[in-house]
């Protein structure tokens, strides 16, 4: 590639949001993060008086000790606390996860001692890049605890809000608020951002901020370097799946072809558990820190250590 090739592909390189460094990046900026909240909860963004950016701690040592869901944690001026992560690549246990961090939040806010009354609205926004329902075309749906019978809401202190870019409908000249944002969040290039950006100051905003990020070197190595680490978990993942399914087929030519198969997926997984389990309790840490770095019971981690220490005794 020449270097004016070189030069022209550069400055037509612009983040994908998608990408959950550069929506977290976005986010940072207090008028996007105003129109996409106020889109979300279908209010105006005059109504959202102030969001404040709160620090979150998913992110561990190195982006190789755990490839953590960058999320971005808000807290609006009436105390309504709002977790926003976006996700590409399909997460199999993502409502146990969901459910995990938005209950998180809602406990972290009394310590021990203090009136329940202090407890304020949790609010958790999914924007998933994959279909998590797969029986129906709706893009995006708000769940709340409520009556099975009666439909009525018991309460509206913990929100969940799931959207789904896969499902975006065809654009329509007259959409607004959430699918507009959807479909910025969604974009491919930069003729589709200019596009949107025409049609909403917020998401206008969004796009210059998208064009900052996209020239700034140091923030573009970063994004790529998230790129490539969601590659690798992702190749690695699949390479342990097949390394598993391969183990199992050969067992299951006594124990039967079906039963193998999902017997070397499941011993795949949990050698891949025990050598990261194994790897975190030489660096210190807890059973507990360990379940939620890998997203499992602690009575699991438990298990899965004691069962890697008799294998490595035996192999000695």
């Amino acid at each position: 590639m020449n270097k004016s090739s070189e030069k022209k592909k550069n400055d037509n390189f612009i983040m994908l949001p998608t990408v959950d460094f550069c929506f977290k990046e976005l986010m940072k900026n207090p008028k996007v993060r105003k129109g996409f909240i106020a889109a979300v909860l279908e209010k105006q963004p005059e109504e959202i008086a102030d969001t404040i950016l709160i620090s979150t701690e998913l992110r561990k040592e190195s982006e190789s000790d755990k490839l953590g869901i960058l999320d971005v944690l808000v807290e609006l001026e009436d105390g309504t606390k709002m977790n926003l992560e976006m996700q590409v690549a399909y997460f199999e246990h993502w409502t146990n996860r969901v459910l995990f961090y938005v209950s998180k939040i809602y406990t972290g806010q009394i310590q021990e001692g203090e009136d329940y009354d202090r407890l304020q609205k949790c609010i958790h926004v999914s924007i998933l890049d994959f279909i998590h329902f797969p029986n129906d075309r709706r893009c995006c749906r708000k769940i709340a605890f409520c009556d099975t019978e009666t439909g009525e809401q018991y309460t509206d202190l913990i929100e969940l809000y799931i959207l789904e870019l896969g499902k975006l409908p065809p654009e329509d000249q007259n959409e607004n608020g959430v699918i507009r944002w959807m479909r910025f969040l969604g974009g491919k290039n930069r003729e589709e951002f200019e596009d949107m950006a025409k049609k909403d100051e917020y998401i206008d905003e969004a796009y210059n901020e998208l064009k900052k990020l996209s020239v700034d070197e140091q923030k573009r190595m970063e994004y790529e370097l998230r790129q490539k680490a969601i590659r690798d978990y992702n190749s690695q993942m699949k390479s342990a799946e097949k390394r598993g399914e391969k183990r199992g087929e050969e067992r299951g030519e006594k124990r039967g072809e079906e039963r193998g198969k999902g017997l070397g997926i499941e011993i795949g997984r949990r050698q891949t558990l025990k050598r990261n389990i194994g790897n975190r309790i030489e660096k210190g840490d807890s059973m507990e820190e360990i379940a939620e770095l890998l997203e499992i019971s602690a009575e699991e981690v438990q298990e899965l250590a004691e069962e890697g220490q008799r294998e490595e005794k035996s192999d000695n």
